[in-house]
């Protein structure tokens, strides 16, 4: 394989998730680790704090990359991030000699327990099922938003668990590669579909469905063009955009339905409960991992 080049970029850690779509959807990007993190279970055993480090097949030169970087951090500013969510973004790229690289960044992944049933195992790891009911989903961590390590994405499977009954039907609005979707149907879910407004994320989610033996509907569309009612919806987008569209999230629920909204930082939780609030929607439960919140409200 040709020589790589490496895009390191300085962040906030806990928008590492963000980065990290920003791009896989805008570069020739074929892989991401945060510097130097290692995950086991739940928690991050070593990390170089603040880097982010994404594998380029190409390099888009130094003015374009900051030309995407600038037009994206000022959009989530314009959303309510600050400087100090985002970190300075400053970034260096450069041409790296061909070590397999993709070996590497999969020595930085192992296995994820996100609770006592849920397992999240990257497809390269042979692991055997520790007890009958684990619900183990099989994924390839970086190849699309949402590998299941993110708090996020933990909180929201957490709230599957908890409340999806089996035969219910599961919507996942901004699926990225569709664990959630996954999850729900492993626990019971009859009808399941996932949508996003990126399509270059719709192949991966179809990839992994397939991977996992379940049966979904995954599909380019957005929450304001639905039709249809749903008994558990998952929501694991930005605070801010949660916010605005939170009418269109209630049209997608049934009466005593429930929705799961994660993506919230911890001090940016007022911002959707305001939301959650004027929409006449209950607060059923509110959880938290590390700076992270997630809110399983009710349409009563």
């Amino acid at each position: 394989m040709d020589n790589y080049f490496e895009l390191v970029i300085d962040i906030n850690p806990a928008i590492s998730d963000i980065v990290s779509d920003i791009c896989f959807s805008n570069f020739d990007c074929e892989g991401v680790i945060l510097a130097e993190e290692t995950y086991k279970d739940l928690e991050m055993v070593s990390t170089t704090e603040g880097e982010l480090k994404a594998f380029l097949l190409a390099n888009p030169g130094k003015s374009v990359i900051a030309r995407i970087l600038t037009e994206n951090r000022n959009l989530l500013i314009e959303r309510g991030f600050s400087d100090e969510d985002l970190g300075s973004w400053v970034f260096t790229i450069a041409e790296k000699e061909n070590q397999d690289w993709s070996k590497k960044w999969k020595e930085k992944w192992d296995v994820t327990h996100v609770s006592e049933r849920i397992t999240i195992v990257p497809s390269w790891i042979e692991y055997k099922q520790k007890r009958p009911d684990e619900v183990i989903i099989t994924l390839d961590p970086g190849c699309a938003f949402g590998t299941g390590t993110h708090s996020t994405t933990q909180l929201c499977m957490r709230a599957i668990e908890k409340y999806v009954k089996s035969g219910d039907s599961v919507a996942d609005i901004g699926m990225g590669s569709g664990i959630l979707a996954i999850c729900a149907k492993k626990f019971g879910a009859g009808y399941v579909y996932g949508c996003d407004n990126d399509e270059t994320v719709i192949d991966v989610a179809k990839e992994n469905a397939v991977k996992n033996n379940v049966d979904a509907i995954f599909e380019l569309n957005t929450a304001d063009k639905l039709k249809q009612e749903f008994d558990f919806v998952c929501a694991n987008i930005l605070h801010n955009v949660l916010a605005e569209i939170m009418g269109d999230l209630k049209a997608l629920m049934k009466q005593d339905g429930k929705i799961v909204l994660s993506g919230i930082l911890d001090e940016k939780k007022g911002v959707v409960l305001d939301a959650v609030k004027a929409h006449s929607l209950k607060v059923v439960e509110e959880t938290h991992l590390n700076q992270w919140t997630a809110i399983v409200a009710e349409r009563v």
